[in-house]
């Protein structure tokens, strides 16, 4: 089971999903209130602790000139989940599995490619290794933003639901 954590963690996690990139530890302590030796000691910390796995950057595939991007929903049974999971993350192309809790379209596989060609030899892989392919979407657009209970403390930032809730309210009397 995971840690609890406190508004200083919370804060940090909002900071890096915002600009992981461009947020240094002097910038974070200054809007965190605490100081950057803090801040460093927390990621580390968070770190330790599986919280932040990685840091990731989030392309742009279209102008990398690789416009197709795909979403494959695959079943596979709960006892060959992992395996299939891990032979499909080996297949060129593969940018990203996830293993779902319940239900027989269990594994969502997300591809990339630059021709139709390319996400033929995917899908063949994955016939190849024996997972059944139920559907395929294709994205047109992938917009990521922080989760809405890791805010900056002392902000209005804290949290999302309340202000909306509030705004709501308000609307609603006037």
């Amino acid at each position: 089971m995971g840690r609890d954590l406190d508004g200083v963690d919370r804060s940090i996690l909002y900071l890096l999903q915002k600009d992981a990139r461009e947020t240094s530890a002097e910038a974070m302590a200054d809007k965190v209130g605490v100081s950057a030796s803090t801040i460093r000691n927390r990621i580390d910390q968070l770190e330790d602790d599986g919280i932040i796995r990685g840091y990731h950057p989030e392309i742009d595939y279209e102008a990398a000139n690789i416009p197709l991007q795909i979403t494959f929903v695959v079943s596979a049974s709960p006892a060959q989940l992992q395996d299939y999971s891990e032979q499909i993350r080996g297949i060129q192309g593969v940018i990203g599995v996830r293993e779902m809790l319940t239900g027989q379209r269990n594994l969502h596989v997300h591809v990339v490619g630059t021709d139709t060609s390319e996400i033929t030899r995917i899908t063949d892989a994955i016939h190849d290794i024996g997972a059944k392919i139920e559907s395929s979407e294709m994205m047109r657009q992938r917009h990521v933003q922080p989760f809405n209970h890791f805010f900056l403390q002392g902000t209005e930032e804290m949290d999302a639901r309340d202000n909306a809730s509030d705004e709501n309210d308000n609307s609603a009397t006037e």
